[in-house]
């Protein structure tokens, strides 16, 4: 998806595929698993049985776009930014919510509407229901855009020691939080606590980049692999010590966020610095997958509970049980694929074309 702020970026574009295709992959397996499919134990698929990491992915991504977004424009006119965030964010994600509230008519109260700063927390209409439950990071995310302008500016004018000690207050807040919470995974899984020092990493990440690009670059063609090893890893670790949904108070959790998401900054300091070209195919189809992702994201769950419901057992394709699992999961990518193709081309397009320049050449109200 292009910026009207920074030069584009085809990487990034394949990286917000990939965050997309990885939560896609998690709540393909729990769909799985929950019409009695095989249990996938092996630590080093946990890349896809543990693809909500995939959202890690995004909110460091976030961090590092909008990092690198301020440092190349030097200042931030606030009300432009929010803006484009509301522009970018609302049209779908209103509709989304709309679903959701539709859905549930019988129980909703009219203080349900406050759902839409609030997601992420309690019994959202959003996550009441397993068609629109990826909506409940938007909320969250917005947040942090609220914040960004600001936190750029600090960060610009005292280095990256400002977000260092932001993330060491964050780490303290994560162990305090961990006393009074019984239901700790879920409160690190999806609220401020759990995800605000992933945005910051990838703002320090940008930060990072800024600086050692060149480097970077020059050694590109080793870092990447080793990000690569890194980010399985983690996902392995975090399957062997504490799988989601297993465990309501790990003290694993506290800190994996971070961990998390230091794998993927790291993973994209070193994709977005590899200079090799990938074939144009593969590299349109990636692009592609980047600039629908907010659509896919939002669309994937409703596509997967519906085959569901169509198909409640695994089809006979092969009469090899994974085999046979593997080509229904990518048939309903496919069509996943092609609904958030249309939705992106009717809801988001037409209000990512009102968007506005939002850089320091612009008066008034720079953050």
């Amino acid at each position: 998806m292009k910026s009207l702020n920074l030069p584009y970026s085809p990487r990034l574009d394949q990286l917000r595929w990939l965050a997309a295709t990885l939560v896609f992959l998690f709540h393909s397996y729990l769909a799985y698993r929950g019409h009695g499919g095989v249990a996938v134990e092996h630590l080093w698929l946990a890349l896809a049985t543990e693809g909500h990491t995939g959202v890690g992915l995004f909110f460091t991504l976030s961090g590092f776009l909008f990092m690198r977004i301020a440092l190349h424009q030097g200042q931030l006119a606030y009300g432009e930014f929010l803006r484009n965030r509301l522009l970018r964010i609302v049209p779908l994600y209103l509709t989304v919510f709309l679903l959701a509230t539709s859905i549930g008519r019988d129980k909703f109260v009219p203080q349900d509407m406050l759902y839409l700063l609030a997601s992420n927390l309690g019994m959202a209409p959003t996550s009441s229901n397993p068609i629109t439950g990826a909506a409940w990071c938007i909320s969250l995310e917005f947040l942090f855009y609220m914040v960004f302008p600001f936190l750029a500016r600090f960060a610009m004018e005292r280095g990256a020691r400002y977000l260092l000690n932001l993330l060491a207050l964050m780490a303290f807040f994560k162990l305090a939080a961990y006393t009074v919470n019984q239901n700790s995974t879920l409160m690190y899984f999806s609220t401020f606590v759990g995800r605000f020092d992933q945005f910051l990493i990838g703002m320090l990440a940008g930060q990072l980049f800024q600086r050692h690009a060149a480097a970077l670059r020059r050694h590109a063609d080793w870092l990447l692999p080793l990000a690569l090893v890194v980010v399985v890893g983690d996902s392995a670790l975090q399957a062997y010590v504490a799988r989601f949904n297993t465990i309501a108070h790990s003290a694993f959790w506290i800190y994996w966020s971070m961990l998390e998401s230091a794998g993927w900054a790291l993973l994209i300091m070193a994709w977005v610095a590899w200079e090799r070209p990938l074939p144009g195919w593969l590299e349109r189809t990636l692009c592609h997958g980047g600039k629908i992702s907010f659509s896919f994201y939002l669309l994937h769950m409703m596509v997967i509970h519906v085959v569901g419901q169509w198909q409640p057992t695994l089809p006979v394709i092969t009469g090899h049980v994974r085999i046979d699992a593997g080509l229904v999961t990518v048939a309903v990518y496919g069509l996943a694929w092609g609904l958030a193709t249309l939705c992106y081309a009717t809801v988001e397009e037409p209000f990512l074309r009102l968007r506005r320049n939002y850089g320091a050449d612009r008066k008034g109200d720079a953050a």
